[in-house]
């Protein structure tokens, strides 16, 4: 079967064909990323117009790089939340027009889950797993058990982990997205050079703190102004080995709770755009290897927000039998522990 997948939960507006076999047919993505730089992060109002503007192009260039008209494929599945509103009512309407036009089932798709699912699509691996999903809005850890079944171990209690690295470059004079620039910046820099505190180390459980992190970033640049170009990559590769350590520690608990309640083999899935961070992986990687967990970071084309990940889910989701009705609500909020799992005939 093939899904046709919708993803319009920020800025970056998608369509893909994906099959059950887990091919991915085709995936065109609109970046909005020039439509934002101007303004230093995402305006919502900006986003939802964009992908009004080009949604339909790209649902219409999809279908024919996969070579099927849209009554071919099986199912329509968009992303419903958790999200920008505005973007995602644009993913879910257009998803149910086309599903109602075509006479074909609607699968509305938590975006969160699209992302713990990519992994399933490039490397098929099986549940049980944990899931370390770390975007520009979310930062969670989570145990995903079924389809449906996930288990919230831990989440910020403040910034994400991306929203973290966009307010830290504004300081270092970087633009946006700011990950990739302090990323770059990094490579050249000295990571001890700066002692910046590593939030909620050493604490019980797993949740996660960047707010003081951030602050500090903010107190070390004002305490060095004027800071040279060296400084500046000094202090990236600071923060970002604080944020590298302060993953780690958050992850090592989970994976002690994941060890406690799982038999082996144990796997750890880094999924979301911040994964695409060479260094972050390979220290997450580093910590997997030492705890006996096989991590799986999925390719870079399956990180950011994609509508890959949503067809597959969609596959997923229809294979377990689980549809939606069209009179089925956009969510700005959808935490992954309220999603139905499949009917306990499937899971037997």
């Amino acid at each position: 079967m093939n899904v046709l997948g919708i993803e319009t939960s920020c800025d970056e507006t998608a369509a893909a064909v994906v099959g059950s076999d887990g091919v991915v047919r085709s995936s065109l993505i609109y970046s909005q990323l020039t439509d934002h730089q101007a303004y230093g992060g995402v305006v919502p109002e900006i986003a939802a117009r964009a992908h009004v503007e080009h949604l339909d192009g790209l649902v219409r260039g999809a279908l024919d790089q996969a070579d099927l008209a849209l009554g071919d494929v099986d199912a329509i599945a968009a992303t419903a939340g958790p999200g920008l509103i505005g973007g995602v009512l644009v993913g879910l309407v257009t998803g149910k027009a086309l599903a109602m036009a075509a006479g074909k089932p609607l699968i509305a798709v938590n975006h969160l889950e699209g992302h713990a699912l990519s992994a399933r699509l490039s490397d098929h691996i099986e549940f049980p797993f944990l899931v370390l999903l770390v975007t520009g809005g979310h930062c969670q850890l989570v145990e995903a058990v079924s389809l449906g079944h996930y288990e919230l171990l831990g989440t910020t209690i403040d910034d994400a982990v991306g929203e973290a690295f966009d307010k830290a470059a504004r300081l270092m004079g970087f633009g946006y997205p700011g990950g990739p620039e302090i990323e770059k910046a990094a490579r050249d820099g000295d990571p001890n050079r700066f002692p910046l505190p590593r939030p909620m180390a050493g604490r019980p459980g797993c949740d996660f703190s960047f707010s003081g992190l951030k602050t500090a970033v903010r107190r070390t640049v004002e305490q060095a102004e004027p800071m040279d170009d060296q400084s500046i990559k000094d202090l990236a590769a600071s923060f970002q080995s604080a944020v590298g350590d302060a993953l780690a520690d958050r992850t090592l608990h989970a994976m002690e709770i994941f060890t406690d309640r799982h038999g082996g083999p144990h796997q750890l899935v880094i999924a979301g755009g911040v994964a695409a961070n060479g260094a972050l992986a390979e220290r997450l990687g580093d910590l997997a290897e030492a705890q006996g967990f096989s991590l799986t970071v999925p390719p870079m084309e399956l990180c950011p927000d994609n509508a890959a990940m949503i067809a597959w889910a969609g596959v997923e989701r229809l294979q377990a039998g689980l549809t939606d009705d069209l009179d089925f609500l956009a969510r700005a909020r959808w935490p992954l522990d309220e999603l139905p799992g499949p009917p306990a005939s499937v899971v037997g």
